[in-house]
């Protein structure tokens, strides 16, 4: 018995000794462990496939506010996103070129143009809009990221980038490589 009470002890002056910043339910193992808990708006799901696309494609359709990952034989897994609301959403085909885990946020300009009350830099973490992903696409401004607002999945609610729940980014951000092709439809 002591000797658990002095693990904890020990677990509370190392919590209390670390910076504000570095909450570990914040960000980290421990806060992806806790997002496989979170309940899931859509759930993710493997389905039949027919397409030309190569497995390891990503293909977004914003029509069925979907994004599939082509696994081959036939199959791919189906998530639920959010996509760009009316006159923010595009199409096309981009790669992935960077990956992040709980990536911090910057607005664009044009996003601060528009809300000028954004702040201007947020550190990666739960309140992060970006969420505990983000696969970067190209040389544009659009991510495929986490959120922090589960209960967008299925919508069109962002400035054009793919919204996925935190437990959906940590599983697709793990099949995906840098060069990744990603096609995005209506």
């Amino acid at each position: 018995m002591s000797r658990r009470i002095a693990l904890l002890g020990i677990a509370g002056l190392l919590l209390a000794s670390a910076p504000a910043s570095a909450n570990p339910l914040d960000s980290g193992p421990l806060a992806d462990f806790l997002n496989v808990f979170r309940s899931q708006a859509i759930p993710r799901e493997t389905i039949g496939w027919n397409s030309t696309e190569k497995p390891g494609t990503i293909v977004v359709s914003t029509r069925q506010r979907r994004l599939y990952y082509i696994l081959g034989n036939s199959e791919a897994i189906r998530y639920g996103v959010g996509v760009g609301r009316q006159g923010f959403s595009w199409s096309g085909t981009k790669t992935v070129t960077m990956k992040k885990e709980w990536p911090a946020w910057r607005p664009p300009q044009q996003m601060l143009a528009r809300r000028p009350d954004l702040p201007r830099f947020m550190a990666g973490g739960q309140d992060n809009p970006l969420g505990a992903r983000a696969l970067y696409l190209g040389s544009s401004l659009y991510r495929i990221h986490g959120s922090n607002e589960p209960d967008t999945m299925g919508a069109a609610v962002s400035s054009g980038c793919i919204r996925m729940t935190n437990k959906d980014v940590v599983d697709l951000y793990d099949r995906v490589r840098v060069g990744t092709k990603v096609v995005v439809r209506d």
